[in-house]
């Protein structure tokens, strides 16, 4: 009897020892690279910016891997034609607003200061409006909030909120240099915080200007 206890003992035991290497073979050591469920070591597509949704950015939600952005139409302040890939080789924050959605209207202010504090050759907040044949609209909301850092782009269809399955007002949608969504928050958010700040300039590292 207990000969055949040892026996049964020595068998489990293997057959754990076998099942661990295994699962150590397929995905690797637990707590290192994708292992665990955690985020991939390292930046670029990999992440490296889910750490920095929290706070004001607790709502940022990482596309990974980053994924190809639609090159949206719209019109610029002196209603010429321009694309969303106009803006390649710099940091997009594109912000889908209108002058009929109050919490649009609340944020916008902190985006100006995040323009004015971030904006460069590397960097830029795209407001783009989707209101109706709205271009006058937003122009004036613009100048009755002092929003003064931030260009006036309107797509007068609106197409660009179904475009970008922007099913709910504001949607901010960060978009790399080559024209890829890294990520997006929908609702308005305290665009010109710590937090935000923070976020972008790890989207800066991870996904460098062209």
């Amino acid at each position: 009897m207990l000969r055949s206890s040892r026996k049964t003992i020595l068998i489990i035991a293997a057959a754990v020892i076998i099942v661990v290497a295994a699962v150590y073979l397929i995905v690797g050591p637990l707590g290192n690279g994708t292992g665990g469920g955690g985020a991939p070591a390292g930046g670029g597509e990999a992440g490296g910016l889910a750490p920095y949704a929290n706070g004001a950015m607790a709502n940022f939600k990482q596309e990974v891997p980053a994924k190809p952005v639609p090159d949206l139409a719209f019109k610029d302040g002196d209603g010429k034609d321009v694309r969303l890939s106009d803006f390649r080789g710099k940091l997009i924050l594109l912000n889908l607003w209108a002058t009929w959605c109050v919490p649009c209207r609340e944020e916008m202010p902190a985006l100006n200061r995040l323009q004015a504090a971030k904006g460069s050759d590397r960097f830029q907040v795209l407001a783009l409006s989707v209101d109706l044949n709205g271009h006058d609209l937003a122009r004036s909301f613009l100048a009755e909030v002092k929003a003064d850092h931030i260009a006036l782009y309107n797509d007068p269809t609106a197409r660009a909120s179904f475009t970008m399955k922007a099913f709910g007002l504001p949607t901010t949608v960060l978009v790399s240099p080559n024209g890829k969504e890294v990520g997006r928050l929908v609702g308005p958010a305290q665009w010109d915080g710590p937090e935000a700040q923070a976020l972008i300039e790890a989207a800066l590292k991870a996904y460098p200007p062209r």
